[in-house]
């Protein structure tokens, strides 16, 4: 029995081969997905007594899988794990009817504005438990990367892991065009304009964790390209070629035109004219995604629409986009 008072769970010996779909992981990351809800520390304690075997013999924590392995997993006591929280049926409906493109290998989904891409801190469910709440037969849903909790358009989510791996890839060598659609205070003046100004993050004694412009930082390139210009607000689209936290937020506030509704980096009074116009979000929409996934396949291409909050802004400020 547990301190709780509830039966503890136990497995027996299991064999796994690894398939192809499975292979290039670390040993240690691959029990910590396998063995859900075993603490780091049981995992690494039966990969250090040898417990955990590949083809009969001990490895590292660090052993990248193979196809082909024969993995032995001891049995392993686990505490009962409680089932999470079910999303809202209107939240699954939302996902559902926000899926822009899917095939065996992946999904892109509009994410809709204030909807984290995953649960914790505080939040029981994001955008990924969701989905999994929304396909339980699906054996393999896994973010490709993140997008912030108040930026809405295209999400990436992998069906394989051989997939998740090429996305990484593809991401890692800036193969992936991301573009953005930001609505900018003030006039843009000129044609497009690249931003390269390193980015650093700090966190404040309050907690609150906030990017700045700093030399020593991480370099963030990003390139703005103006789509609709009017005297109090402009709309542009962002190519960027890095991918840091806040980058968008935090170059454009850096050029003295901070994204429209953004509470942190942004102007106040320019935020309260928005939201008396609707505005009652950060005007920052992943606007499209192109990539080409396999070599000699056609490049996959998807754009996903404003919502209707935004679109009513651009009306009301008269900016039109091509």
């Amino acid at each position: 029995m547990s301190q709780s008072g509830e039966k503890s769970s136990q497995s027996g010996v299991q064999l796994v081969e690894i398939s192809a779909d499975l292979a290039g992981q670390r040993i240690d990351n691959f029990l910590l997905n396998h063995l859900k809800g075993a603490p780091r520390s049981l995992i690494y304690r039966i990969l250090r007594r040898g417990e955990v075997r590949v083809n009969k013999g001990r490895i590292r924590p660090e052993y990248r899988l193979k196809a082909g392995d024969t993995l032995r997993i001891p049995p392993v006591r686990l505490a009962p794990r409680s089932e999470p929280p079910r999303p809202a049926g209107q939240v699954l409906r939302r996902l559902e009817n926000a899926i822009l493109y899917e095939d065996n290998r992946l999904l892109v989904l509009n994410k809709p504005s204030g909807l984290a891409v995953h649960g914790g801190s505080g939040l029981s469910y994001g955008v990924i438990e969701g989905l999994r709440a929304l396909r339980p037969q699906a054996p393999y849903l896994e973010l490709v990367h993140r997008l912030d909790r108040d930026t809405s358009g295209c999400l990436l989510i992998a069906k394989k892991r051989s997939a998740l791996r090429r996305l990484h890839e593809l991401l890692r060598e800036n193969r992936v065009d991301k573009r953005y659609f930001a609505l900018l205070q003030g006039q843009w003046s000129g044609g497009s304009r690249q931003v390269d100004a390193p980015l650093r993050k700090n966190v404040l004694r309050s907690g609150e964790r906030i990017v700045r412009v700093d030399s020593e930082g991480k370099s963030a390139l990003s390139v703005f390209r103006p789509l609709a210009v009017g005297k109090t607000a402009s709309l542009v689209e962002v190519k960027l070629e890095t991918g840091r936290t806040h980058q968008i937020r935090v170059h454009a506030a850096s050029l003295g035109q901070p994204i429209a509704g953004d509470d942190k980096y942004g102007d106040a009074g320019f935020n309260r004219q928005l939201r008396e116009m609707g505005l009652k979000r950060l005007f920052l929409h992943a606007r499209s995604l192109r990539f080409q996934l396999i070599e000699g396949e056609p490049a996959i291409e998807i754009t996903a629409p404003l919502d209707d909050e935004l679109e009513q802004v651009l009306k009301r400020l008269e900016l039109k986009y091509e």
